[in-house]
């Protein structure tokens, strides 16, 4: 496996790997690999002839005040991760060389960036989207595959991709999860013991949500989410940035279910650790 530090040269590697009729699968990532990074690794060997993963912290992407600073890095022990799932290149460009001195383009997509995740962080997911939009020109991919983890990233991505005419296909590819049912995440580290049994409240929704769906009962999108609320708020340590069953296309909230709903979820932990979650509901109202 190569690693790669800066634009110009892993974009004359993309170049010639393009020219040679070689077909590029991208996954681009923060790092700290845990399992459900590997998995989009994987994905992306399936799909592609030669895989490229980006390992970039991204300032622009996180608000004063947030976790840039302490978020989890190990570059040697990503890079030992990558290699052994068969990764050809791991592109680690720093800031400087990423953003130089005097940058000054942002990305917008307007509407599915607005709430959610986007109302509690704002102009976070412009930081997104160009940092992606970047990556994208640096490692000029045929495809890309993202976590759905993160769904309203993937939404707001493939958005920009359809917008700004990227010739890119974007995958999602499932939510990994631990035993416990929790859902796996770089920030999963800076849970103490004693909070563990909060995050796993996020799942424990998710399953009452889920069985009700699938029962077929009838249950109204209010009465589904104050469900939830109160097992996340059993946990005093638990508080709540949003409970929302949304269209998975549009991000606008659901009235009444459809094969399209999604819930989605974000809380604190003791106001120290954010963590998200999701599931598609798939109920159909007889």
């Amino acid at each position: 496996m190569e690693v790669v530090t800066t634009p110009a040269a892993m974009q004359e590697q993309a170049i010639a790997l393009r020219a040679a009729g070689q077909k590029i699968g991208l996954v681009p990532t923060m790092g700290w690999f845990h399992e459900g990074h590997l998995s989009l690794m994987r994905k992306a060997m399936e799909e592609a002839d030669r895989v490229i993963v980006t390992l970039f912290v991204n300032p622009m992407q996180f608000a004063v005040g947030e976790d840039l600073d302490k978020y989890p890095h190990d570059l040697d022990r990503d890079c030992a991760l990558a290699e052994k799932e068969g990764v050809d290149i791991l592109y680690a460009p720093a800031a400087k060389d990423m953003y130089g001195t005097d940058f000054k383009t942002v990305i917008h997509v307007g509407g599915l960036s607005s709430g959610l995740c986007g109302a509690d962080r704002p102009g976070h997911f412009d930081g997104v989207t160009t940092v992606v939009a970047k990556l994208f020109h640096q490692t000029l991919p045929h495809l890309a595959v993202f976590g759905e983890k993160d769904f309203q990233q993937l939404a707001v991505i493939r958005q920009m991709v359809t917008d700004l005419d990227f010739p890119i296909e974007i995958i999602g590819h499932p939510i990994v999860r631990e035993k416990s049912g929790l859902a796996m995440s770089s920030r999963n580290s800076y849970l103490q013991h004693d909070e563990m049994a909060a995050a796993l409240s996020l799942s424990q929704g998710i399953e009452y949500a889920k069985d009700i769906s699938a029962s077929g009962a009838v249950a109204s999108v209010e009465h589904i989410k104050e469900g939830i609320r109160k097992i996340i708020l059993k946990h005093p340590q638990c508080a709540i940035d949003y409970v929302e069953i949304v269209d998975a296309l549009t991000l606008k909230p659901s009235v009444v279910f459809s094969q399209n709903s999604v819930l989605l979820l974000a809380v604190k932990i003791n106001q120290r650790v954010r963590l998200i979650d999701n599931t598609l509901l798939g109920y159909s109202e007889k």
